[in-house]
């Protein structure tokens, strides 16, 4: 199969798969669908470890001065996550269209060895990255479609789907930035250390976080525990903290129908008055304003399904 065919055809499964804008979650725990029809000018979002793979329409993610794209022709991968900003090109004609899946760390690190003791030659060497934008190729697309076409089936998606998420998963790490992909996944070095609280901050984030303990179970520093953060996350921790709250807030809002007040207090803040200032100086808008005018580009819909995936040839 061409990739021109290979293109249309995914293409075609998600604008069925992803009916609407915003997210969309598939019948597979980890893999959701994305979807938007229109121009959407920087926006500040959170992205958690994963692949995002755009079949139609075009992304760029800002990350401190650098800049990544993905769209039909390079697909962007996530060790740690990561709040970026990004613009996002699309029309209803030519609308955005990508399916995410989600890494798991742990999974993704018992790839390595395995390529190793395969044989398999490893990419040319690189430092680790916590974001890389890299090249479709075509075991990659191919990977791509035959999930997007499991998760149109019930049976195929309980059945087929985990295998070949994990395909999708195994053909980055064989990607141009394989080698990126695999560092940043090392048991050793700062930057694995640092990742490892990074994690723990994206699933603490409503508890009390101190930045001295953070850096004492990354056996660093403080000064060294700033230096090798703002290497990955282009920011500081105390900043870092701060925008995983307010996104997780915003996202509580927008999904869960909470109001500002009981969002400030799910993600750790003491005081709503606090909260709205800070979340309005990060965001440009106040809390209703932000939830009212993102809630269908940050929405969450059930899974669909197609009865019978059509032959798109």
């Amino acid at each position: 199969m061409d990739d021109v065919t290979t293109a249309r055809q995914m293409t075609a499964l998600l604008r069925q798969l992803a009916p609407n804008e915003g997210y969309t979650a598939s019948l597979l725990d980890g893999v959701r669908f994305m979807r938007a029809d229109r121009h959407l000018s920087r926006t500040l979002v959170l992205y958690e470890p994963s692949i995002i793979i755009v079949c139609s329409g075009s992304k760029q993610g800002f990350l401190g001065d650098a800049m990544y794209r993905y769209d039909a022709h390079h697909y962007l991968v996530l060790s740690v996550p990561l709040p970026l900003c990004t613009e996002t090109w699309a029309t209803p004609d030519d609308p955005l269209l990508a399916v995410s899946v989600r890494l798991d760390m742990t999974e993704l690190a018992d790839l390595v060895p395995a390529l190793d003791q395969a044989g398999t030659p490893a990419p040319a060497p690189a430092p680790p990255a916590g974001i890389v934008s890299t090249a479709l190729d075509g075991a990659m697309a191919d990977a791509t479609l035959r999930l997007l076409q499991a998760l149109a089936c019930p049976r195929d998606a309980t059945i087929l789907g985990p295998a070949i998420a994990r395909e999708v998963c195994y053909r980055a790490l064989l990607g141009e930035q394989g080698g990126a992909v695999r560092a940043a996944l090392a048991h050793h070095g700062h930057f694995s250390r640092v990742a490892r609280a990074i994690r723990r901050i994206h699933a603490e984030f409503g508890e009390p976080l101190d930045v001295g303990a953070l850096a004492s179970e990354a056996r660093m520093s403080v000064p060294a525990f700033h230096v090798h953060f703002k290497t990955v996350t282009q920011t500081t921790p105390i900043q870092y903290i701060k925008a995983i709250r307010l996104h997780q807030a915003r996202l509580m809002m927008i999904r869960d129908d909470l109001t500002a007040a009981a969002a400030s207090a799910r993600v750790g803040y003491e005081s709503p008055s606090h909260f709205n200032r800070e979340f309005k100086r990060f965001f440009g808008r106040s809390p209703r304003q932000e939830a009212r005018d993102m809630k269908t580009a940050f929405s969450l819909l059930p899974p669909t399904w197609i009865d019978g995936v059509p032959d798109l040839k």
